[in-house]
Order: structure tokens, then C-alpha cells, then sequence
């Protein structure tokens, strides 16, 4: 039987932080290799504010939702993987989020529209204009990815994120959850967060066209206006290609984020396997638990 409610959750440092219905758990490989369970109630905003649920409107609530508790989970994991005790304050947590949303800003957004506005004058049209930025956006990125992957630790990261990909698709095909099932599954899912930023890249070219061709500080500041807009669309594209993978247009619009998956997933080992399931296992929902 498909599960109620669609799990899931993100690699961190030595774990995997999982959401669930009403909670969020994170388990981290601890030092002397075992493995803890923080487990936290998930704050919903759209039970006070049901209009956040609307579509193209709901992208963007959960984009700001998952970024502050991928911060909160990231930095339980990283005092538990070195074995200090520490959280974050609100404050903290606050000005994080606001460093992380900038530094995606300017790499993301400034610095693609500024050197396609100085190095392609040539080309003629807002459409034109627009699909050499986002070309050099998906470069960018892609460069990014690459970079960061030659780390020792962003590589067990990569590990973390496929064990929880292999979770995941063994929960939803009806699996007992042990290491040797889980370890069946493919690293691949299709709403996975890398695919995500894929598809916000793609939806970007088409959104940022309505802006035309202006002036510098004009481009910038219409992408950044219109990157509520980005991401609603691109939540309503991933959450259909979520549900109709399976079938052959799906697939084909997928397979640009399952290829760029091969990047930010690796195989992991048992140990990694078992962390991940500690987490899902925290937060599934009775009656589940025992699938």
C-alpha cells in the first residue's frame, strides 16, 4: 500500500535528517559509533494559515521551511559527529539563513545575469538574452558541485544522501526496512532536492523572460522578485514528476536531474544504510512502522 504521506528528508554531516507528518528527526554516527536520534515537532505554518497550501504558493513556503530545519539538522549533526554538545539559537539561526540566502543570490542569480549581460551583447532578444544566463546558471552550478565533491567530507555527505535516497524507495515499494533490502535500491529518487535546483534553473529561463531585455541593475533585481514565482512553479513540476515518474514524458523530463543525482549521491556502506533508517523509522506514522 503507498504510504499517506510523502517522506523524506536530506544528507548531513554523519547522518540523515528525515520529516515526517508531525515530526523531523536527524541520526548521526556518533564517534564511538552509535548512533543518536534527535527527534523535534515539524512547525507547519500552513495549519495556522491554510491559504500557504495553495498551489505555486505552497514551493515557496516549503523552500524557506526546509532551509531553516536543513540549518537546525546540520548543525545538531556536526556537534554530534565531533561529540559536542550545541544548538543554534533562533538568532542564530535567523542570520544563517539569511548568510545562506545571499551567498545563493549573488552566485546563483548576480553573478550568471551580470557576465551574460557584459559578455553576450551580441545576442539579440530577451529570449535569446535569457537562455545564454541560463546556461551559464546550470554551469555555474554545475561547476559548484563538481568543486565541493573533491572534499573528503562532502563525499560522505554524498553517501549520507544516497542512503537516504535508497530508504526512501524502499519504504515506498513496500520493503521491510533492514540494511540488506534498503541496499537493493537505487541512489536515484525523483524529488530529490538536487533535481529540485535543476528544475528551478529551467523553469528560470522561461519566467525570467517576462522581465525583457533592461539594464543591468534592472535584470538583477527582476530575477530576484521573480524567484517566488521560480520556485512555486518548479514545487508543482517536481511534486508531478514525483507522482508520474514512471511514465515516458516523466521520465524524460527527469533524466537531467537523474544524471546530475550521479553527482550529489554516492553508494553508501551498511553503517550509512543503517543511520538513515534510525531516522525514517523515528518519524513514520503509526501503522507504518511496522512496513
Amino acid at each position: 500500500m503507498k504510504p499517506a504521506y510523502t517522506y523524506g528528508g536530506q544528507a548531513v554531516i554523519e547522518g540523515v535528517m528525515m520529516r515526517g507528518p508531525a515530526t523531523r528527526a536527524v541520526a548521526v554516527r556518533c564517534p564511538d559509533e552509535t548512533i543518536v536520534v534527535d527527534q523535534k515537532p515539524v512547525r507547519d505554518p500552513a495549519r495556522r494559515f491554510p491559504f500557504l497550501k495553495w498551489p505555486f504558493l505552497r514551493g515557496l513556503v516549503v523552500l524557506i521551511d526546509s532551509l531553516i530545519i536543513g540549518i537546525e539538522a546540520l548543525t545538531y549533526s556536526a556537534s554530534q559527529a565531533v561529540g559536542e554538545e550545541e544548538e543554534l539559537s533562533t538568532r542564530e539561526i535567523f542570520f544563517t539563513v539569511a548568510t545562506a540566502l545571499l551567498l545563493g543570490v549573488l552566485l546563483f542569480i548576480v553573478l550568471p545575469t551580470a557576465a551574460t549581460h557584459f559578455f553576450a551583447a551580441k545576442v539579440k532578444g530577451s529570449i535569446g538574452q535569457n537562455l545564454v544566463e541560463g546556461v551559464v546558471r546550470v554551469g555555474v552550478f554545475l561547476i559548484y558541485v563538481i568543486a565541493i565533491s573533491f572534499m573528503k567530507d562532502i563525499q560522505r555527505v554524498f553517501q549520507y544522501h544516497g542512503a537516504e535516497h535508497k530508504v526512501i524507495n524502499a519504504f515506498e515499494a513496500g520493503e521491510e526496512l533492514t540494511v540488506e533490502n534498503v541496499q537493493k535500491y537505487s541512489t536515484f529518487h525523483p524529488r530529490c532536492g538536487t533535481s529540485f535546483l535543476l528544475i528551478v534553473m529551467v523553469v528560470s529561463i522561461v519566467v525570467f523572460s517576462l522581465s525583457g531585455y533592461k539594464i543591468l541593475w534592472w535584470r538583477i533585481l527582476s530575477r530576484v522578485i521573480l524567484m517566488p514565482v521560480v520556485a512555486g512553479v518548479s514545487y508543482e513540476l517536481l511534486k508531478l514528476s514525483g507522482k508520474y515518474y514512471r511514465t515516458l514524458w516523466c521520465r524524460i523530463m527527469i533524466a537531467p536531474g537523474k544524471w546530475l543525482q550521479k553527482l550529489t549521491t554516492r553508494e553508501p556502506d551498511n553503517g550509512q544504510v543503517e543511520v538513515a533508517i534510525s531516522a525514517l523509522k523515528a518519524v513514520l506514522k503509526d501503522g507504518e512502522a511496522s512496513v
